[in-house]
C-alpha cells in the first residue's frame, strides 16, 4: 500500500529546530525523523511513499535527490568525461518517493486532497504525520481496518506524559519515577491511519481545512471512523525536549520504534 506522510507544517512549537528546517527533517540519531517513520513502514513491506510537502520543501527534496551522496561511499572522476561511482548499498534501494508540492500554507485536509491523483481510484492507502514514532504493528492495523470496512481507521494511542510521574507513600518517600509515562485513562489520534479511497469524498477543495476537524467529524457522524488500539510506545516530537528525549533513546540503543535490522 502507498504511504502518504504529511510533511508540510511549520512546527511552531519546535521553533529551536524548525526555524532552520521542516520538522520532518529534525534529526534523531543523525537521521531525519521522517526517515525513521519511513523505515518503520518499509519494515512491514510498505515502501511506496508520497510526501505532502510545504514549509521548507526544498530541504526534503534535496535530501532525497542526493540520497546516494548522503548514504554511500563514492569515487569521482574529474576529467573531461566526469563520472561518479557509488560503492556502498543501502537498505532503502527498493523505496519509491513521490515529492508532492501541497502548498506552504495549506492545512492537512487540503494536503491529502492534493495527492489524490497519485492513488488509483478504489485503492486504499496509509496515512500518517511526519513527526511521531511508535512501535506499532502497521499490518495489524490494516487487518483491523479491513475487518470493519470503514472509510478510515486511526491508531488510538495513549498520550505521552510531558511530566515525570511519581509513586509516593504517605511519608513522602518516592518509590518510582517514570520520566515519560503513558496516560492510561484516555486515547488520542496517534496517526498511522489506514484509509479507503472514499476518504477523498470527505475532503473539501479548501486550503484552510484541517483534516482533524470537519472531515473527521463527518466520518464520525456517518459511522465511518474506526480505531486500532496501540497500547505500547508512541511519542510525538512537538517540542525541543521531546526531540532530545527521542535522541537519547536512540543513542542509548533502546529506541522502541526501531523494529528493522541495520
Amino acid at each position: 500500500m502507498k504511504v502518504v506522510i504529511l510533511c508540510g507544517g511549520k512546527g511552531t512549537r519546535l521553533r529551536e529546530e524548525t526555524e532552520f528546517r521542516p520538522k520532518p527533517m529534525v534529526p534523531i540519531g543523525g537521521r531525519p525523523i521522517l526517515w525513521h517513520i519511513m523505515k518503520l513502514y518499509a519494515h512491514y513491506g510498505h515502501s511506496e511513499f508520497i510526501l505532502c510537502l510545504g514549509y521548507k520543501a526544498e530541504m526534503i527534496r534535496e535530501y532525497f535527490r542526493n540520497y546516494l551522496w548522503n548514504t554511500c561511499d563514492a569515487t569521482l572522476s574529474l576529467g573531461r568525461e566526469p563520472a561518479v561511482t557509488f560503492h556502498s548499498t543501502h537498505g532503502e534501494e527498493h523505496w519509491t518517493v513521490t515529492l508532492a508540492d501541497t502548498g506552504e500554507d495549506s492545512m492537512t485536509a487540503y494536503r491529502i486532497k492534493l495527492v489524490q491523483k497519485y492513488i488509483p481510484k478504489g485503492e486504499s492507502f496509509l496515512l500518517t504525520y511526519g513527526d511521531g514514532v511508535a512501535n506499532i504493528d502497521i499490518n495489524a492495523g490494516i487487518t483491523a481496518h479491513r475487518a470493519k470496512g470503514k472509510v478510515c481507521t486511526v491508531a488510538a494511542v495513549h498520550p505521552a506524559g510531558r511530566f515525570g510521574a511519581m509513586s509516593i507513600d504517605d511519608g513522602g518517600h518516592i518509590h518510582t519515577f517514570n520520566e515519560k509515562p503513558q496516560m492510561e485513562e484516555s486515547y488520542i489520534n496517534g496517526g498511522f491511519m489506514v484509509c479507503d479511497h472514499r476518504l477523498f469524498d470527505y475532503l473539501p477543495d479548501d486550503p484552510g481545512m484541517m483534516f482533524e476537524r470537519q472531515p473527521i467529524s463527518d466520518l464520525v457522524r456517518d459511522g465511518e471512523l474506526n480505531s486500532y488500539k496501540h497500547e505500547s510506545f508512541w511519542q510525538p516530537m512537538d517540542t525541543y525536549q521531546e526531540a532530545q528525549y527521542l535522541n537519547r533513546l536512540w543513542q542509548e540503543g533502546v529506541a522502541p520504534w526501531k523494529l528493522w535490522e541495520d
